[in-house]
């Protein structure tokens, strides 16, 4: 008896040992990763003249050692605190310049060597470019001669890149004004082993809902890193590396130029901190000072914003949205609710738009009012701007044209739901107005002509446009639109009879043209080869087909180079990502375009098209509820018609084997895979890659949900597929990023459900990757992920056993 309970033992170690085996970092297939090693295409910038094209060259994906350099989660921020900057900016490796009149890029010479380039800004009369550059030890910062095409570090001093402005122009273009570290600021403080008081927080009577926020304040600890990591002198700092300083040292939201350039709004943060929200949400003044430094007048301090009301049009009661009139030379302009900043109030008017003039020593003056809640205004000429007001809960959006001035109501211009693409008019273009800022960009003609670009949705898909719009009369002329077979997006235009576009096509990689708009003739500028010549080949097609309600749905299909439907019924990996709409006519409108060239990024299933399955991007998950009815009343029983319909779909199209089917989905995506697998027998194996499965642990709202946990608890519980873990008996594939950064995705949420469904006997995979957030960034954990993943699929999809079918 004493020999069989040895061996029981022994056998029950060797069974945990392979369960928690580690084998490390491992690759995918040959052809995975041919795609994966792919050359980054170029980003393209034109400068504002439109003469110059600005070529930065992407890095490729970084590696572990890359990723893992220390990160502090700070008031909702992430920084890296060796160099003291954003842990997560986006860098370029190179730069090059390109006249528009010619083929030929010419690199900038003299970068540094590994060089990580951000923060770039054309200087006013564009004979310059800024830039810093992220070192282990600092953040430096750079010049770019353009005439000579030559780069140098101009200062010695380091900048602080980790929140705020960084850098930018002064007006007159021979200055920059840049937040540099704190002088003498000494070492980063260290932690205290012995706490010196409990951590302490109070309410008092009033209703404060907060969201699931990561990476925020926990402690007085946590409060001293902020203030040294955030903490930053503004400085001016001359072409030869001279410094002056300015301001005191602060945190600072934001530092901003009048138009004119003689004064500056500076956007402080101040105490008391929040451990409920992140550092967007503290208190901070609004102060003018002279362009020197000299303060001039304190406007309004903005509160904390820990006390919301619920609901996505909630606002702060106080002033809000400071800044700067663009067509005037210095006129301060912002908001104040009219409701207490609460949308569950009856109130007729919502915001007011105050004005007021330099010398800034009068009484501010209310220039317009909205009904809806305030989003922007653009600014045009002295007759003319452009108010912009939507309501986020039903989806209104309205933008009226005033008089700049006096807030007269000149017209409606717009009045429409914000979901309905097909009657998108896009978005203004603009053009340096008479202080170099942006303005909308007018026609010389009595009537205001502007113009717009847009995504051009329509039922044959969507067709980019270029349209002059007469803001009275509502003439619209469409000046350029994208023809089959090529998917054309206008980038830049000033009224001179041409064009920019990036053009594409399946076949084709984009590729910037010049289109002259008198004759229709095109001109590449560029040249940049097709990164995955492997997929040469590969059918593309875009897919509509009927939900069983009636709404069309779209996805688009690929399939295996070669393949014909005589070589039989293919495995299929759908993958998809809900979306939430309030009717019937916008959740039906056709998305995307059948001639866009196929880009690639770690998000994307396609790499699984040359491994031999039928691939199903971007497949249509609407979520529908009109009138009182919430979308997510009905979210469950809409996914499942949604996943029935594109199966029914592929299937009877002699493309799709109906017992080889895998669902897959990032974020939002992986929560609707939790969930089909929890309430269909439709799919052979799911991936569910860094998702929230318990809406519990998101009690103030998710998503589009504005209702809480406690007002709608059957909603949070029948949406959770941890509610049904004990259903879930398709394979699941579950990956999540140990450092994920998302709102309500904490990687609890997979360990959790990963516990539940292993303790009802599922078969279930958690892998956790360490130093990665909600999106993976380590090329050793990209290429991990996609190992796994064609694993799972080989096993429980391609090569599923007949005996496994499930029922039809």
């Amino acid at each position: 008896m004493k020999k069989t309970l040895l061996s029981l033992l022994i056998f029950a170690a060797t069974i945990s040992a392979r369960a928690q085996e580690q084998k490390g970092y491992q690759s995918p297939p040959a052809s995975i990763q041919e795609l994966l090693n792919a050359p980054n295409t170029p980003v393209v910038r034109f400068n504002k003249s439109g003469t110059k094209l600005l070529l930065l060259r992407v890095p490729d994906y970084p590696s572990i050692e890359d990723v893992s350099q220390p990160i502090l989660g700070l008031a909702g921020l992430r920084i890296n605190p060796l160099n003291n900057s954003s842990a997560v900016s986006t860098t370029y490796t190179s730069m090059a310049i390109q006249e528009v009149n010619s083929t030929n890029e010419k690199l900038v010479e003299g970068l540094p060597k590994s060089a990580k380039i951000g923060n770039i800004t054309w200087s006013p009369n564009e004979q310059y470019l800024a830039f810093t550059n992220a070192t282990k030890e600092g953040v430096e910062l750079w010049l770019v001669d353009i005439e000579k095409l030559q780069a140098k570090r101009i200062s010695e001093r380091y900048v602080n890149d980790a929140y705020g402005r960084t850098l930018q122009w002064a007006p007159e273009g021979n200055q920059l004004l840049v937040q540099l570290l704190v002088d003498a600021r000494g070492t980063q403080p260290r932690e205290s082993l012995v706490p010196s008081g409990p951590i302490i927080q109070e309410n008092i009577g009033l209703a404060a809902p907060s969201r699931t926020y990561q990476n925020l304040l926990k402690n007085p600890y946590d409060e001293t890193l902020m203030d040294y990591f955030l903490t930053s002198q503004p400085a001016l700092v001359s072409l030869n590396g001279e410094v002056e300083k300015i301001l005191a040292p602060g945190i600072y939201r934001d530092l901003a130029y009048s138009p004119n350039g003689k004064y500056i709004l500076a956007q402080k943060v101040i105490r008391p901190y929040s451990y409920l929200v992140p550092i967007y949400s503290f208190p901070f003044e609004n102060i003018i000072y002279t362009a020197w430094g000299k303060e001039v007048k304190k406007l309004a301090t903005s509160p904390l914003a820990e006390n919301l009301p619920t609901g996505f049009d909630a606002v702060i009661s106080g002033a809000r949205e400071f800044g700067w009139r663009t067509d005037a030379p210095a006129t301060l302009y912002w908001v104040e609710a009219q409701d207490g900043g609460d949308p569950n109030k009856e109130q007729a008017i919502r915001d007011v738009v105050f004005t007021l003039k330099a010398p800034f020593n009068r009484e501010a003056v209310k220039l317009t009012s909205t009904t809806l809640r305030y989003q922007g205004i653009e600014w045009g000429n002295k007759q003319y701007a452009v108010l912009k007001e939507e309501w986020r809960k039903d989806r209104k959006e309205k933008m009226t044209l005033i008089h700049p001035e006096t807030g007269k109501i000149v017209k409606v211009i717009a009045d429409r739901s914000s979901e309905d693409s097909y009657t998108d008019p896009g978005q203004f273009v603009h053009a340096d107005g008479p202080y170099d800022r942006p303005v909308l960009l007018f026609e010389k003609e009595a009537e205001p002509m502007a113009f717009s670009i847009g995504v051009g949705s329509s039922p044959e898909g969507d067709r980019p446009f270029l349209m002059k719009w007469g803001l009275l009369s509502d003439r619209k002329d469409t000046l350029f639109k994208s023809k089959a077979p090529y998917y054309e997006e206008p980038l830049f235009f000033n009224n001179k009879g041409v064009v920019y576009v990036s053009r594409e096509s399946i076949e084709q990689a984009p590729n910037i043209y010049r289109i002259d708009l008198k004759n229709g003739n095109g001109m590449s500028l560029t040249t940049f080869p097709d990164p995955y010549p492997s997929l040469k080949g590969v059918s593309k097609q875009q897919l509509s087909y009927p939900r069983k309600d009636g709404i069309k749905l779209t996805a688009t299909l690929y399939l295996p180079k070669g393949y014909t439907k005589e070589q039989g019924p293919l495995p299929v990996l759908i993958w998809a990502y809900p979306k939430e709409f309030k009717s019937l006519k916008a959740a039906g409108q056709v998305k995307g375009s059948p001639y866009r060239f196929t880009r690639l990024a770690f998000r994307s299933p396609v790499y699984w098209v040359t491994r031999g399955y039928a691939i199903l991007d971007q497949t249509d998950m609407p979520i529908v509820g009109e009138g009182k009815e919430e979308p997510n009343d009905t979210f469950i029983q809409q996914i499942q018609d949604n996943a029935q319909a594109v199966i029914d779909y592929v299937v009877d199209m002699g493309i799709a084997d109906r017992n080889r089917i895998a669902v897959g989905g990032h974020s939002y995506g992986a929560f609707m895979t939790a969930n089909l697998l929890a309430h269909t027998n439709l799919f052979a194996a799911g991936i569910a890659r860094s998702g929230a499965y318990n809406r519990t642990l998101t009690p103030f709202g998710f998503q589009y949900e504005s209702r809480t946990y406690w007002e709608a608890p059957e909603v949070y519980y029948q949406m959770s597929p941890f509610s049904y873990a004990n259903k879930i008996k398709t394979p699941l594939l579950m990956t999540h990023g140990l450092d994920d950064e998302n709102s309500g995705t904490f990687p609890i949420q997979s360990e959790r459900l990963y516990n539940a469904i292993k303790g009802h006997g599922g078969t279930v995979r958690l892998v956790l990757l360490p130093k990665e957030f909600h999106g993976y960034r380590a090329k050793e954990s990209i290429m991990h992920t996609f190992w796994e993943m064609d694993c799972w699929l080989e096993k429980y999809v391609k090569n599923r056993k007949v005996t496994d079918k499930q029922t039809e």
